[in-house]
């Protein structure tokens, strides 16, 4: 407890001290100082947004002790509705990990939300005890209009088990406007347990952003590593809980891919329980339907975002196998800009011979070399700004609007 208490007070000092110019972050760390004894107590991570729509979106978190929980939220209205994990007429109650729908909501709106839980200390047949009930303090996420002509993200990626970099590299940004965070692959070496997911994502995220803005977790190479590999996606809302999925937002159109490893399928590393190449194929056909739809092909900017470059990566099987799957079809039907990690190399990567489309790579892994990067788009320009840990800026491009 006292490890976790520490820990959760020197995130607090960080998302305090690195956001004192952004409107939302004040307020996100008075919550956190009036809901500490809360945390420490009864939540083991704080709420946390996930799958943020225009109507709809996640509200995940996870309780020291197994509870019957729920969230109530209201609008502009001050209605306070209350919503649950249902499933058969059941809530999923005497549970930890906590992942609660919230629909119907109107597009371009601001929503209030809070936690509400009860541990459970008896549970018999006939006979339910419940703790103390607690409540954290309210947060407030707004979900994109349908019609919005701007969007700005940011995007990091290896950041590689050092879960202060968040606070950092988000430090940087502070003046800037932004929607989502996209985490693009490798947050960790492998795959542990949950506590490691605890320490080192999900707390340094709810106490710098995501309580209140949802981030997207796009799996890396290394996240397809260790025991908990599999366990690993119960502690997101992924759309269709698949790693690979499409979606508009602003003026974009947004395609996520799952690169998979970089090493073949049966490298002794994975001891014949892997089929990556399979993955990437079946992607490749889901990607053939996405690229035809009227949404993408109406879209003024078609931006990538997977781990693994299709080029500037290396002739290792997993980059070659990208390469050869995905970017026939990003040349067929013009995407616009493919964003990637994975090298630790960061560096800007406009059309040449090889592909048409330009290549940003994000840097990693180690203090000196991450980078994290800003895109803003409009109906007239997208840009994206790549700014390394220290501040400086390393990378730029603009892609103009076609129509």
């Amino acid at each position: 407890m006292n490890n976790r208490r520490n820990f959760l007070k020197q995130m607090s000092l960080l998302s305090v001290g690195a956001f004192t110019t952004n409107v939302a972050a004040p307020v996100f760390a008075i919550a956190n100082r009036r809901q500490e004894s809360f945390m420490e107590d009864n939540l083991t991570v704080p709420p946390y947004l996930q799958n943020l729509t225009a109507t709809s979106v996640y509200v995940m978190f996870i309780t020291a002790a197994k509870s019957y929980s729920w969230v109530e939220y209201e609008g502009e209205d001050n209605a306070v509705q209350k919503m649950h994990m249902e499933d058969d007429g059941l809530y999923d109650a005497y549970v930890k990990l906590n992942k609660i729908y919230i629909p119907d909501l109107q597009p371009g709106r601001t929503y209030r939300y809070r936690v509400c839980s009860k541990p459970i200390t008896l549970f018999e047949p006939y006979k339910l005890e419940y703790g103390e009930e607690v409540r954290t303090g309210w947060f407030t996420f707004n979900t994109p209009a349908a019609d919005a002509q701007e969007i700005s993200c940011l995007v990091l990626n290896d950041i590689h088990e050092s879960p202060e970099a968040f606070g950092k590299l988000l430090s940087l940004v502070k003046d800037r406007p932004y929607e989502f965070v996209a985490l693009n692959g490798d947050t960790f070496h492998y795959q542990t347990d949950e506590q490691q997911i605890v320490d080192h994502l999900l707390l340094p995220c709810t106490n710098v952003f995501a309580s209140q803005k949802p981030f997207l977790m796009i799996r890396g190479n290394h996240e397809t590593r260790g025991k908990f590999r599999r366990e690993f996606k119960n502690y997101f809302a992924l759309p269709n809980d698949k790693y690979h999925f499409s979606f508009e937002q602003g003026p974009v159109f947004w395609i996520v891919l799952d690169t998979g490893e970089d090493k073949p399928d049966d490298h002794p590393v994975y001891a014949g329980i892997v089929d990556f190449d399979g993955l990437r194929e079946r992607q490749a056909k889901w990607l053939t339907e996405v690229v035809k739809t009227k949404a993408y092909k109406e879209a003024k900017y078609r931006v990538v975002l997977m781990h693994i470059p299709p080029y500037h990566s290396g002739d290792w099987h997993g980059p070659m196998h990208c390469q050869k799957l995905f970017s026939p079809i990003f040349e067929a039907h013009s995407v616009d800009l493919v964003v990637s990690g994975h090298t630790h190399r960061y560096g800007v990567h406009p059309p040449d011979t090889d592909h048409s489309y330009p290549i940003l790579i994000g840097g990693g892994s180690k203090d000196g070399t991450r980078t994290i990067m800003h895109i803003a788009a409009n109906t007239q320009q997208l840009h994206v700004d790549m700014i390394r840990d220290d501040g400086e800026k390393v990378g730029e491009y603009t892609i103009k609007a076609k129509y």
